[in-house]
């Protein structure tokens, strides 16, 4: 959420000194148009963002070398999940999440309209994309990675990476660098499609999991509970299954999908959880998941009335894989299942 945090308050005398020369700044990069495609910049990884959304985050993470689309992508999916309409409790608005007042200071238009919409998820972007670089200009000069001072500024403020010379040693801002670094790989497509991705250690865990529960009764909502007499649905039945092998993922289906990299059909192996999606063009509308066990079969706890049960996974609604990884699982906030704002972000532990 752009300038919530409680050490925020205390830089945002400094921010916002600085705020008109910001504004005027940030108005040139809008005002030259949308920033061009990068040969350098890494791709979005296919389904990981709405189509409607795609080039735009694509192209305006292009707009200064300490962001890219992958990065500006998993900012803004961690503030609202891709919702242009999300509204926090504490009143951070719109896909960015920005505060009323950081939104008059630092907004860009983002579609050419000549408006400047909080609610608009083009001007959103746009002026996520702009903060960032915003902020990536007032600490370019502390020495270290650059990315990570300008996401370390994103969250404490530039004042305090400035004094301390880097990343400051607050937990939550060294945690939220981490997660949103770690988060951007779920949204970047591989270099070399051909190359294999990592397996996983813990998937034959989660198999065995699976398979130990074949034959039981769904039940909407159900994690295998005592008092749900150990029934699962099926978002349940994966998170359960992972947190046996010590990963904890996400409640629902469409917040797993980012819980690692995205292999392609051809490369999946068993243990990948695999996704099902009413529109394949957005992956807000992934209504059900399952552990690919090979040979185009998975486990799922498919609909009430049906048991977990074997399943083909070639199925039109079919939308992809995710290669389940412990710093992706640990990287994915948690969210207000009332409004889909973050309630408690969580973070890789540092090596």
């Amino acid at each position: 959420m752009v300038l919530r945090k409680a050490r925020l308050a205390a830089a945002g005398s400094a921010v916002l000194m600085i705020g008109f020369v910001g504004v005027v700044t940030v108005g040139t990069y809008a005002a030259s148009g949308v920033p061009g495609q990068s040969a350098a910049q890494p791709g979005l990884s296919g389904g990981t963002v709405p189509a409607a959304y795609r080039a735009h985050i694509q192209q305006w993470g292009a707009l200064c070398p300490e962001i890219s689309g992958p990065l500006l992508a998993a900012q803004l999916y961690q503030e609202s999940g891709f919702d242009p309409k999300a509204r926090s409790q504490v009143g951070a608005m719109g896909m960015a999440q920005f505060m009323p007042g950081s939104w008059d200071a630092f907004s860009v238009d983002g579609d050419g309209d000549g408006k400047r919409d909080v609610w608009n998820p083009l001007d959103a972007i746009a002026s996520a994309a702009s903060y960032d670089c915003l902020l990536a200009r007032q600490v370019a000069n502390v020495p270290g990675d650059r990315q990570a001072n300008m996401l370390a500024a994103y969250n404490a403020g530039p004042g305090a990476v400035s004094r301390y010379g880097g990343v400051p040693p607050y937990q939550e801002t060294q945690g939220y660098v981490r997660s949103i670094q770690t988060l951007a790989k779920s949204f970047t497509a591989p270099a070399d499609p051909g190359v294999q991705l990592a397996l996983s250690k813990e998937a034959a865990g989660a198999i065995w999991f699976a398979q130990s529960k074949l034959g039981t009764d769904y039940l909407w909502g159900g994690t295998g509970q005592e008092w749900e007499n150990g029934r699962f649905d099926c978002s349940g039945l994966t998170k359960v299954a992972y947190e046996s092998v010590g990963i904890e993922l996400p409640r629902v289906a469409n917040d797993q999908w980012y819980a690692g990299p995205h292999p392609s059909r051809d490369q999946l192996r068993p243990g990948d959880l695999v996704f099902f999606a009413n529109d394949l063009d957005d992956p807000r509308t992934i209504h059900h998941v399952g552990i690919y066990v090979g040979g185009g079969y998975m486990i799922d706890a498919p609909h009430t009335g049906a048991k977990v049960r074997y399943d083909t996974i070639d199925q039109r609604d079919y939308i992809g894989a995710t290669r389940v990884t412990p710093d992706g699982a640990a990287a994915l906030p948690t969210r207000n299942m009332g409004d889909g704002t973050i309630t408690r972000s969580q973070a890789p532990k540092a090596d």
